[in-house]
């Protein structure tokens, strides 16, 4: 971001005189709320850093690292006592002071829009680093940031910047938050879409590759009546024949031909039997595997049309949570998991996975169904029965956007999972329910 710009942001965010909240709303991004009309986003990535004002509707992953712990305590419902551009360079510092039961601590917020050193690092009164975005050894740079040590000063730009003045700041920030959001929307369309259609067209393949249950239970069929020919003509056939000529139960004269090996007419018949025992059961399991595709089919199908359909990066990031790392329990894969303002929600793709959430849900986690008509089940997993608003609202639409193709009204019944009893698979009774409404498209 340009010298200009956080210069003229600086003096412009001098009329802020407490910080209501502070979090990280992404991996590079903190967002401070300084009143119910300004919630600032200051995104540090490296190299495409910027200042932005807007609020999405929903918080997906809640960070919990220490930098995360450290910039609640010391920068929630804080007192403003300077933000200034330090040291006439790209760095805006925000110092505060918090008042405890016993004390009063004045802490530092420093974001750093220096390019490839692009950094948000927290600060004592006597510019101790506290914890940091990102902690840079000296074996990396010159000026080390890490705990419990002095930060150096950077050095000072060998240039005088070019004055680029804003006509209205606050503006100029709510457009940036526009304008980055639109174009992060139009990306990641992008890139998911095109992840999902791949994943969709090997799914759509390892359909189209799957034999015929049609075919199979024929195969079953004339096995099993080959079986019963042989037992009814034990006397005609010989030990170790290929072929045998017998009549049908029809009288009709035909050449059967008999499975190699056989060392008896009995053996003959026993092995036909097996052959159609095995394709009976084969064409179960096919039409079991089949029902599963065509439902993941048709879950990824809505997911495309579902992230065609966002109108927030936010959203699509809330369908896309990442993967944590250590964790060996296994997520099944008919259930999709997805985490709203840091609470797990989880939906089924298929009657199996509805299957699952029913049969593993605890007695005061919240089920969502669709009202009078089939539809994902869902499921939040939770201990509190009095959850936000806003969190139960976009539960419900994942239910309605994971259910529906068409666009509309619908309703979405909700009630904690002991008010639901199981009937046969996953169809059920509730009682004690609530209902929202939810638009789609």
């Amino acid at each position: 971001m340009r010298f200009s710009y956080l210069e003229q942001i600086a003096e412009y965010m001098v009329r802020y005189n407490h910080i209501v909240a502070a979090y990280r709303y992404d991996d590079t991004g903190i967002r401070l709320i300084f009143d119910r009309d300004n919630s600032w986003n200051f995104d540090m990535q490296r190299g495409n850093s910027t200042i932005s004002i807007g609020e999405p509707a929903n918080r997906g992953k809640v960070y919990q690292a220490p930098f995360d712990v450290l910039l609640a305590k010391r920068f929630n419902r804080s007192t403003i006592q300077s933000i200034t551009l330090h040291n006439r360079d790209k760095i805006i510092r925000i110092t505060v002071n918090t008042s405890g039961s016993y004390k009063s601590e004045t802490t530092i917020l420093q974001f750093e829009f220096t390019g490839k050193n692009t950094n948000v690092i927290i600060l004592d009164k006597d510019d101790v680093v506290l914890e940091a975005l990102r902690h840079i050894d000296k074996e990396v740079s010159t000026r080390c940031v890490r705990v419990g040590q002095v930060l150096a000063e950077m050095p000072k730009p060998p240039y005088e910047p070019q004055y680029y003045p804003l006509e209205d700041v606050r503006e100029f920030l709510v457009e940036e938050f526009r304008r980055r959001s639109s174009d992060k929307l139009d990306r990641l369309k992008l890139e998911k879409i095109a992840l999902l259609k791949k994943r969709l067209s090997t799914l759509q393949k390892h359909l189209d590759g799957l034999e015929s249950e049609s075919v199979l239970m024929e195969e079953a069929e004339k096995a099993q009546h080959s079986g019963h020919l042989v037992l009814a003509n034990l006397d005609v056939i010989k030990p170790y024949e290929k072929t045998a000529l017998i009549n049908d139960f029809d009288g009709t004269a035909i050449h059967l031909e008999l499975p190699l090996g056989c060392h008896s007419a009995s053996g003959c018949a026993e092995s036909f039997f097996k052959r159609s025992k095995k394709s009976k059961q084969k064409a179960i399991g096919l039409h079991q595997e089949r029902s599963n595709l065509e439902a993941k089919i048709r879950h990824h199908e809505l997911f495309i049309q579902t992230v065609m359909e966002a109108s927030t990066p936010e959203e699509i990031a809330l369908l896309f949570p990442s993967k944590t790392g250590g964790t060996k329990l296994k997520t099944s894969d008919s259930i999709a998991e997805f985490w709203i303002e840091g609470v797990k929600v989880s939906l089924g793709k298929s009657e199996k996975g509805n299957i699952e959430l029913l049969r593993n849900a605890k007695a005061r986690d919240i089920w969502m169904h669709l009202k009078d008509r089939p539809s994902a089940h869902v499921i939040i997993s939770t201990d509190k029965q009095q959850l936000p608003e806003r969190l139960l609202e976009a539960a419900a639409k994942l239910c309605v956007d994971f259910s529906v193709f068409e666009k509309g009204r619908y309703l979405v019944d909700y009630t904690p999972r002991r008010e639901v009893k199981i009937q046969e698979g996953a169809n059920v009774l509730y009682t004690d329910y609530k209902t929202l409404s939810v638009e789609k498209g």
